[in-house]
């Protein structure tokens, strides 16, 4: 039963590109892909699974994110978005949560300022956000209110002369324990309409505190937050963001981020899998030679390529500005119930040694359930493209 170490990259399809997809993107983004993996080789997979088991960030990887310059790829360094998702899949396939803070400081914080803020505000606001000098957070979900928090928002919004002052709760704020912005989603008192703020934490009645005991993305620093008459300068409301329907600009890109990371998912799952299978030896001889062993590793193989293509067909129509909020919710919800699929393969591939993180497996599997439920569940997912089909809406 012994297991002996191997070069990952001296096997067939190393980077488990099955189909070639990368080969769509241009040389210079290729180049630049290259470098970004090399950076997660070296800089976040080694310290991953150690900052899992603590439920700790690692603040100090902050500084080296900023140098890696990954945020904003397509707006501000005008790369495809096909090269923004696959980047966004290989810092999931190095480590979730690092991928979530990523995902909540770039996609959702930064998002909501590039798609809402006026030039003006964008001027003052997004130099310091892209050199992550401030570090942002997204205040949507509340207590309470998840999948119906688009007619449903109880955090409120009271315009008092130059300023606005906001009451309320949220819950489950990625990166809110440390962060320096928040921008907070809030019911204006006076036309019931949901509107947007970039607060500052520093702010009197602002409180963030850290949700414990988790089973997934145990590094990522979600917390509750308390607004308890906070009052925000009328600067610091966002000038574009009027409406849920605004808001949903920014969220059917979100959702498509985490589509991507449900692929980052699967081939991380595929990684740890084949290699497990290809170094551990049971009755004489490899994991991998056994034919039920072949077969699920295929499986988790093509969830993960099935997975890709329609990213990468999503990504194009992105790029081309003829993507559908229904098309985000069908690859969400399809996406993630292939990734739900493929680590509970690959968790049971590894035996016993599945549900251990020394084996990476068990985080993979854990932090698959995240995925699964944020950026709208598979239920509701799966009901937004019911209604484009059929033209008739059955969540409520």
């Amino acid at each position: 039963m012994s297991t002996a170490e191997i070069d990952i990259n001296s096997l067939p399809y190393a980077d488990g590109d099955f189909f070639a997809f990368e080969q769509l993107l241009s040389a210079k983004e290729q180049d630049r892909l290259a470098e970004i993996r090399s950076f997660l080789a070296r800089e976040v997979r080694p310290i991953a699974v150690d900052c899992w088991n603590r439920g700790e960030f690692p603040m100090e990887l902050i500084p080296k994110l900023a140098e890696v310059d990954l945020v904003s790829p397509v707006r501000r360094q005008g790369h495809s978005n096909l090269f923004a998702g696959i980047v966004h899949a290989e810092v999931t396939r190095a480590d979730t949560s690092i991928a979530t803070f990523m995902g909540v400081h770039d996609g959702l914080f930064t998002g909501s300022i590039e798609a809402l803020a006026s030039p003006e505000q964008q001027e003052a606001w997004l130099p310091d956000i892209y050199a992550l000098k401030k570090v942002g957070a997204f205040g949507l979900t509340e207590p309470l209110g998840g999948s119906d928090v688009a007619g449903g928002t109880r955090t409120t919004a009271r315009r008092d002369g130059d300023r606005w002052i906001l009451n309320g709760a949220k819950r489950w704020i990625g990166n809110a324990t440390f962060s320096d912005w928040v921008v907070v989603y809030a019911r204006d008192l006076a036309d019931n309409q949901v509107k947007g703020f970039l607060v500052d934490a520093t702010l009197p009645g602002f409180s963030a505190a850290k949700i414990e005991n988790k089973i997934s993305l145990r590094t990522v620093q979600n917390a509750d937050i308390t607004l308890d008459n906070v009052a925000v300068p009328d600067f610091f409301k966002l000038a574009n963001a009027n409406s849920f329907r605004d808001i949903n600009k920014v969220l059917k890109v979100t959702r498509l981020a985490v589509a991507w990371q449900a692929v980052g998912q699967q081939l991380a799952a595929f990684d740890v899998a084949r290699r497990y299978a290809v170094e551990r030896h049971q009755f004489g001889r490899p994991l991998a030679s056994f034919q039920l062993v072949q077969s699920q590793l295929v499986q988790i193989l093509g969830n993960a390529v099935s997975s890709l293509g329609m990213m990468v067909r999503l990504s194009q129509l992105e790029d081309a500005g003829q993507a559908r909020d229904e098309q985000s919710a069908l690859a969400k919800a399809f996406t993630t119930a292939r990734m739900r699929e493929s680590v509970a393969i690959g968790r049971s591939l590894l035996g016993g040694n599945g549900i251990v993180t020394d084996f990476e497996m068990a985080k993979i599997f854990a932090d698959a359930e995240a995925i699964y439920s944020y950026e709208g569940t598979h239920e509701v997912n799966t009901l937004v493209a019911g209604r484009a089909i059929t033209g008739i809406s059955a969540i409520v």
